[in-house]
């Protein structure tokens, strides 16, 4: 897909969900607010295309006096995550504020996950293929298994996408997410059979 048409149907959608779900979204900052302690907005620095770093926005779903480095949560009975940020999880909404930055062009809706710049270092030269696209909300590799997978089963998915990126690999990714989101599926527990068959799909 060609990058101005790319980013014209970023903004399409995105200027529409932001549209429609600003009730959502208020709501959730609210409950946030008075359900925990902090602001409502998690925001950190991560890797963008290129390697430039930006800064990424997330609805806080833990505590705030954990590692905001540390793992993620391995299951919805981690202790640091919120009562509320229990739910945002299970259903993906604490990723909603990301709608943000792909407004502001430092994300698309489908590409790699954005991650921590200090990880940039740690990939070998195929890994950092990742970084020729925009980093997106949604991607291959979530869902292919998302934190049913390794790092590296993770990094692999994302360098093959960037490598047979299409306008329709963007739409199958974007239906299988919506299908894994309303399933809940691939949020802590790793499912490694069922990751390899929706790989294969996605490939076929």
């Amino acid at each position: 897909m060609r990058p101005f048409v790319k980013r014209a149907f970023d903004l399409l959608v995105c200027g529409l969900l932001l549209a429609l779900l600003s009730p959502l979204l208020a709501g959730i900052i609210v409950a946030i607010r008075l359900t925990s302690r902090g602001p409502a907005l998690f925001r950190q620095e991560r890797a963008g295309q290129g390697g430039r770093p930006f800064v990424f926005y997330k609805f806080r779903t833990m505590r705030l006096d954990v590692d905001p480095f540390g793992p993620s949560p391995k299951s919805g009975a981690d202790p640091r995550l919120t009562r509320i940020g229990r739910f945002l999880r299970e259903y993906s909404l604490d990723e909603l504020p990301q709608l943000v930055n792909i407004v502001k062009g430092d994300m698309s809706l489908v590409g790699p996950r954005p991650l921590y710049v200090a990880q940039v270092a740690e990939w070998d030269e195929r890994q950092k293929k990742r970084l020729l696209v925009k980093p997106g909300l949604t991607g291959l590799a979530q869902v292919c298994g998302r934190g049913e997978l390794t790092r590296e089963e993770k990094l692999e998915l994302d360098v093959q996408y960037v490598e047979q990126a299409r306008p329709s690999l963007d739409a199958r990714i974007l239906l299988a997410t919506f299908a894994r989101v309303f399933a809940r599926q691939g949020i802590y527990e790793k499912r490694y059979s069922q990751a390899e068959s929706t790989r294969g799909q996605m490939r076929s």
